[in-house]
């Protein structure tokens, strides 16, 4: 459904991604992992034409993806990003309308067909009895399921999220893993996701493109990819690795770091005191 070719990408006269291609099949779910400043996100922005490769191309569909009218695009994607900033004075179901907006001519108004479509985004976010709040009055979690309510009133395709449950509490962080896991399995929509914990992306993932440097280090399915070796050489963690009995993925225990000016300058610090 979505491929890159050869894609470079960067910022001014730094190359951030370097000739990476891949491809992500329809109702797959990904997870895009790698320490700080691989390019998890870049590559993130730039499958969802945030950010125009310099050489390269994306295509959607076997298109270019920059000769796809924006309009039609926002059809076909959406982007929700880390930090999501709502209109003062909004309400949940008013801003769950913006989804909408992309289907329709510049002279439409609501309709009852839109109407339907948000109630039926509201009550699949568990947000039915807080559609006349103000979206600045939720909390955290509540607010980031407004978001992907409004992505869903918006029917797209492929669904990208940069970094979901950053700022979440654990309990919030769970519930939105599993809403997301829900809208998969539900619509057949293809997520395509950022994340930094391992163990949600090891649980919720079908797929994991692991980054390091701008390239692509390992891409498979979590059991496949998840070994000790693996995650000393990406993360540099020594960590113990078991099965989920109930789901059969990898979790992951991290020990300790072996980056060696780490350990050295551990070690100074306790040779002070």
């Amino acid at each position: 459904m979505i491929q890159a070719e050869h894609i470079q990408v960067g910022y001014d006269e730094k190359i951030v991604i370097e000739d990476l291609s891949l491809n992500i099949e329809q109702g797959e779910i990904v997870s895009i992992l790698g320490p700080n400043g691989c390019g998890k996100s870049t590559l993130l922005k730039t499958l969802s034409r945030v950010i125009k490769p310099q050489s390269g191309q994306v295509l959607v569909e076997g298109n270019p993806i920059k000769n796809i009218p924006t309009k039609a695009l926002a059809c076909k994607m959406a982007m929700l990003s880390q930090h999501n900033t709502a209109p003062a004075g909004i309400t949940v179901k008013e801003l769950v309308y913006y989804g909408r907006i992309p289907h329709k001519k510049w002279y439409e108004t609501k309709n009852k067909e839109d109407e339907k479509l948000i109630e039926w985004a509201l009550e699949h976010t568990g947000l039915s009895e807080y559609k006349e709040r103000q979206v600045s009055s939720l909390s955290g979690g509540e607010r980031q399921r407004v978001w992907l309510a409004m992505a869903l009133a918006q029917r797209p395709q492929v669904l990208f999220l940069d970094e979901p449950t950053t700022y979440l509490d654990i309990s919030h962080q769970l519930e939105l893993m599993e809403l997301i896991r829900a809208i998969n399995q539900k619509f057949n929509m293809t997520i395509v996701m950022v994340l930094h914990d391992l163990n949600q992306a090891s649980e919720y993932s079908e797929r994991l493109i692991v980054m390091q440097q701008g390239s692509i280090k390992g891409d498979g399915t979590p059991k496949a990819l998840i070994n000790e070796k693996f995650l000393r050489d990406i993360y540099h963690i020594e960590c113990d690795i078991d099965i989920n009995p109930l789901t059969h993925k990898p979790r992951i225990h991290p020990v300790k770091t072996c980056r060696t000016h780490c350990a050295f300058n551990l070690m100074k610090i306790k040779g002070e005191h």
